[in-house]
């Protein structure tokens, strides 16, 4: 049985608009229930109450799959174009997709344990997907500079560094300022104590979390040219 899908730029289309939509559903039932405040809360908290805890941790574990299905296709792609061009080592292949596949299973942890209910995991499942996702799209980036220019532009090159290093940037601070919050909460007040430190981190989450999605979104192209195929073969004995 021959099973063959011609291009595979589907798979990080829905990656995106399945994480984009993810981050705004939650964000938006919690507002309109009044569990968070509007102005920059962190995606977390967003999923932490009833109804939308359940919305969040169905679609955060989607895109966590999603995620690791593209991670895994791309890892495929880069083995099958360093057959001719030998532009990197299979291991350093092999370490970026163990990388990227250790952050979802961060976000797979973020999206079961709530931060209320198991703050300890949550957080560090949290530090695991922000940690492995910026390590995972620097890693890629480097790769993409080494396939150019025959299987790569510069000009994607240049996005998807600038990505890389926008995120690298946030992750910093964010671990800097969460870490100097004195109390686990969500329902956040300006002018209370820590609120600066919470407002801060909570940015820097953000700005990493859409970095991670606009950097899938340039694998489409890519995707493009690229196609699986599942063979399965059968033995009579």
């Amino acid at each position: 049985m021959l099973c063959c899908m011609p291009g595979v730029a589907f798979v990080p289309a829905l990656l995106v608009s399945w994480s984009s939509a993810a981050f705004i559903i939650s964000y938006a039932i919690a507002v309109l229930a009044g569990h968070v405040e509007p102005f920059v809360p962190y995606i977390s908290d967003t999923g932490t109450k009833p109804p939308e805890s359940g919305v969040f941790g169905f679609m955060s574990n989607i895109s966590a799959l999603l995620a690791s299905i593209t991670m895994y296709i791309r890892y495929l792609l880069i083995e099958k174009q360093n057959e001719s061009s030998h532009f990197v080592r299979s291991s350093c292949n092999m370490f970026t997709l163990c990388v990227g596949l250790m952050g979802c299973t961060g976000m797979g942890i973020v999206a079961t344990f709530q931060e209320l209910a198991v703050p300890s995991v949550h957080d560090i499942g949290a530090l695991v997907a922000f940690g492995s996702g910026v390590l995972y799209i620097t890693l890629q980036s480097i790769i993409s500079y080494k396939s150019c220019p025959r299987w790569n532009t510069y000009f994607v090159c240049h996005i998807r560094m600038a990505i890389s290093v926008i995120s690298c940037i946030a992750f910093i601070p964010m671990i800097v300022f969460a870490s100097k919050i004195s109390m686990t909460k969500i329902d956040w007040t300006p002018g209370e104590k820590d609120y600066t430190y919470h407002f801060m981190s909570a940015i820097c989450e953000w700005t990493v979390a859409f970095g991670f999605i606009f950097f899938f979104l340039t694998f489409i192209r890519d995707f493009q040219r690229f196609s699986v195929r599942i063979s399965t073969e059968i033995h009579e004995e």
